[in-house]
């Protein structure tokens, strides 16, 4: 976790956005699923390639060459990067709460070993799309632009 300053002037305060890698088949499925489990509607979502998404990383000094698949930034708060970002998600998660809070139990080193293991072969795992994912229509206001 980082601790956040400055707060963006386009986003509404009490949502977590999450940065994700948009080109990413594991990623645009995490986020489909987020979304249907995001029941308080507690999340927006940028694509790490996106115009919004590169300004949020560069306001916050993150190097996406160290962090490149999801980071959640809590506005004016703080934000989190791998394992930490998503138990973070997984709190707000319905049905996922308890296990996110047990496996949150686990130092951080260790679930980021695993963590970092799946980011590097998400491609060769998964596949990768040639562009970011188009929201549908009704997911339209999900999406920072």
């Amino acid at each position: 976790m980082k601790s956040e300053s400055g707060k963006e002037k386009f986003m509404e305060s009490d949502k977590k956005i999450i940065l994700f890698d948009g080109i990413c088949n594991l990623c645009n499925g995490a986020i489909q699923f987020m979304i249907k489990h995001d029941r308080n509607d507690t999340f927006r979502y940028a694509a790490l390639q996106s115009d919004i998404g590169k300004k949020l990383i560069e306001d916050r000094n993150i190097d996406t060459e160290k962090v490149d698949s999801i980071i959640l930034i809590e506005p004016g708060v703080a934000y989190y990067n791998k394992s930490d970002a998503a138990l973070q998600i997984g709190k707000h998660l319905k049905g996922y709460r308890t296990i996110s809070s047990i496996l949150n139990l686990i130092p951080s080193g260790l679930r980021n070993i695993v963590y970092d293991f799946i980011a590097r072969n998400r491609y060769k795992w998964y596949g990768k799309k040639e562009a970011c994912m188009i929201p549908t229509p009704e997911l339209k206001a999900k999406f920072l632009q």
